[in-house]
Order: structure tokens, then sequence, then C-alpha cells
């Protein structure tokens, strides 16, 4: 599907023309939004725009890194938005120059049905900037980055659950939470790092065409990018910092019930000689004879027993 937006010379506002029917020369700028494109309407990127056959290579083959190109007049951007359900990288492409804005996209997103409405409205009430494609991109570019956020907070409210869950849970359990909470972190990673690359480039290029007040707002996104990058680092700290104390918790666990078969098992083990000895098949065992020897028996063993488990206690054993 394409959905167009024309600006005229004279500010009003002319939505849904058909891509074919618009002279460029007509209007001041134009947004054309390829969402999900057949292959019919992806040609146009080459008949109608004549866009360089590598720009147009990049968004038939998903998914490239974030970057910008530059060929001649356009900029070329590789955008990536993100998924909420799976945190997977769904690229977004943006064609800019002066007189257009091209967007092409292989997914539904609401992130640009969002931008599609606020540019109308900017147009519409003449208030920020001039609405021009500029404006158009960085409206695109902001509300992809403002989707990474609830995805983080989401990951960040887990983190707090799984620090208060450590009494009622199993150390296997919350090993598991912790490492999938951490990769989910690493995808976040991975589409958020490179998009800060990305923007720092844009902020600091000299090719890009933006005079210093547009800088001002794609530096904001910048700054939002650091932010991100900087909580996904601190959470990432955390669950090493969880993951380490679940498996010292899970070593002292194992270090207490080790200590304590220890324990019995060296009890037990006077107790198993004399039964081995006892039960020797000699015919000639002095005790043998004797009424009480199976009583006298068990009371020394019952003795030994007791006795080696106070003489542990007192030393300390069981602290």
């Amino acid at each position: 599907m394409i959905r167009t937006l024309a600006v005229t010379h004279k500010g009003e506002v002319l939505t849904d023309l058909p891509l074919q029917s618009i002279v460029l020369d007509n209007y001041a700028w134009i947004w054309a939004d390829f969402a999900m494109p057949t292959e019919e309407e992806t040609l146009l990127l080459d008949t109608y725009f004549h866009f360089h056959p590598l720009a147009i290579e990049d968004c038939m083959h998903v998914l490239q890194r974030p970057k910008l190109d530059y060929y001649e007049d356009v900029q070329f951007f590789v955008l990536h938005a993100l998924n909420e359900r799976t945190l997977e990288a769904e690229e977004v492409d943006l064609f800019l120059s002066k007189k257009f804005l091209v967007s092409y996209h292989h997914q539904n997103k609401s992130e640009m049905e969002e931008a599609w409405q606020m540019v109308q409205a900017e147009i519409h009430s003449r208030k920020g900037w001039s609405g021009g494609p500029m404006a158009a991109a960085y409206t695109v570019m902001d509300k992809l980055v403002d989707r990474y956020f609830p995805s983080l907070y989401t990951l960040e409210d887990e983190l707090a659950d799984l620090e208060s869950k450590s009494d009622s849970e199993s150390v296997e359990e919350l090993m598991s939470q912790v490492f999938n909470v951490r990769g989910r972190l690493l995808k976040l990673r991975r589409t958020i790092v490179p998009m800060r690359d990305l923007m720092y480039r844009i902020v600091n290029s000299q090719h890009v065409q933006s005079n210093g007040e547009e800088r001002i707002y794609f530096g904001d996104i910048y700054d939002h990018l650091l932010k991100l990058t900087d909580m996904i680092e601190v959470d990432r700290e955390m669950t090493a910092d969880l993951r380490d104390s679940y498996i010292s918790l899970n070593s002292n666990r194992m270090n207490s019930i080790m200590k304590t078969l220890t324990v019995i098992t060296t009890v037990f083990m006077p107790l198993t000689l004399i039964a081995g000895i006892y039960g020797m098949n000699f015919r000639v065992m002095p005790e043998l004879d004797w009424d009480y020897g199976y009583f006298a028996v068990l009371l020394l063993m019952l003795v030994l027993g007791v006795g080696m488990f106070r003489w542990f206690r007192r030393s300390g054993w069981f602290k």
C-alpha cells in the first residue's frame, strides 16, 4: 500500500493522491509511505523516484544494520523499529531530499501511523518546524525511538520483581528468569546501540540537509538513545549481580547440605564398624553367648552417636 501526503506551495495538505499523478515541481514537498508494498509498488522506487539501485536493493533485503548513505541529492536512512512482542528489530527505510520523504517498511507500524498523523497536525497548526521533509523524517525517528522505552521499562519491572522473589522461588527458577531477562536485554541492545551510532553520525554530519535548529531536535533523539543504552548497561550489570548472588546462594545451600550429610556419615561410621564386627560369621565370639550382649551393643552405639553429635555441635559444625 502506498499513501501520499502532498503540501502545496500555499501550505495546503492533500492526502491519498495517486503517486504517479504527482508532479514534484507542483508541490512544496511530498511524503510517500510504502507500507507492506507489492512488487509493482516497489518498482516505483526506480521508475518514479529513480533511486540508486543499491539503495533499492537494501530496501528489498532485510535486515540491514542502521546506516546513512548519500546518493547525490538524496540521503538514504536504514532505521530499526522494535517489535514489542518479540523485541526483534524491524527495518524502516527513509529516502530524504529537499522535495520529498519516502518511507519504506515491510510491516505495518503504529509508530509510522503516529508520525503520519503528527506531521499532518503540525502542518495544519503551522506550529514548530515548517513541516518539510526533514521535519517529517525527524518525527519518524522520534516515534521509533520512543517505542524503545516501554519495552525497557517492562524488563526493569521484571528485574525488580526478581529481587523480591529470592525467598519464595527456587534458585533454578530464579536463574532461568534472570537469563531470560538478560537475553531480552541483549536483543534490545542489538537494536538500540546501532541506532545510537547512526544518530550520532546524523547529528555530526555536514551532508545531512538540516539547519542548526533541526540538529537540536536530532540531538534530543540522540540523548534519548544515550539514556537507553545507559539503562541497558545498568540493567545488564544488575542481572549479573543477581546471577552471582543466586550462584552464591545455591553454593551456600549446597555447602550446608554437604555439611549435614558429612556429619550424619561421620556419626554412623563407628556404628557401622561395630555392626560390621558383630555381623561377622565367626563361631567363637564371647559376646554372642551373653544374654545382654545385644542390648549392650545397642547402648554403646547410642552413646557413641549422641556423644559425637554433641561434640560436633559444641565444635560449631552446625553454625
